[in-house]
């Protein structure tokens, strides 16, 4: 358990980065000591997701019930898909009361929320280029829409340029080189102070 040492660890990046594969993986590599936060959503959910593993899903009216009563720690409105994403406080508190290093994958809303709240060390997680990040798109999600794709880019873009100067550390998470990336967020992780040994 992590009895000393820092508790919250921000890993984010725009769409398609493989900010939570990196995640994934951290925790593959530490799975007594690292847990991911479960956000909670109002969007539907996709294939074979379940509710309280992959995300909490929520009705619209739940959410901001929830969020009323001060269970949703943080939230983001998305406005194109008219959808809420937040932390939800009893997933979260749970999992730092049982001693885990919890990571979380927000927006910069949330990355800025928990450094000032939980002193977390935030990294950002960018791609080889904005082309490598449209060709993962594609990839992962061979039917979404030519809109779709170019709104995420240029979301993509935005946070590129205008975002990733607040994180602590930027780290490359290039094609191929998913190891590497992930040697370095545990490298920083280290350095910081948490405690993955």
């Amino acid at each position: 358990m992590n009895a000393a040492g820092k508790s919250v660890v921000v890993i984010a990046g725009p769409t398609g980065s493989g900010e939570s594969t990196i995640t994934n993986e951290v925790i593959r590599r530490y799975p007594d000591k690292v847990r991911r936060i479960v956000t909670a959503t109002t969007r539907a959910p996709r294939g074979d997701e379940r509710d309280g593993v992959d995300y909490y899903f929520f009705s619209k009216e739940k959410f901001l019930e929830e969020k009323e009563k001060g269970n949703i720690l943080e939230s983001t409105y998305i406005e194109n898909r008219d959808t809420y994403y937040g932390t939800y406080k009893p997933d979260f508190e749970g999992k730092i009361a049982h001693g885990f290093i919890v990571i979380m994958n927000p927006d910069i809303v949330g990355a800025k929320y928990y450094k000032e709240n939980y002193d977390a060390t935030t990294i950002f997680i960018t791609p080889g280029s904005i082309f490598e990040l449209e060709r993962r798109l594609r990839t992962r999600n061979p039917d979404m829409s030519a809109e779709e794709i170019a709104f995420r880019l240029h979301n993509a873009a935005h946070e590129l340029e205008h975002e990733q100067q607040y994180y602590d550390y930027k780290v490359q998470n290039l094609d191929g080189k998913l190891q590497q990336a992930v040697d370095e967020v545990v490298a920083i992780m280290n350095k910081e102070g948490y405690t993955l040994e």
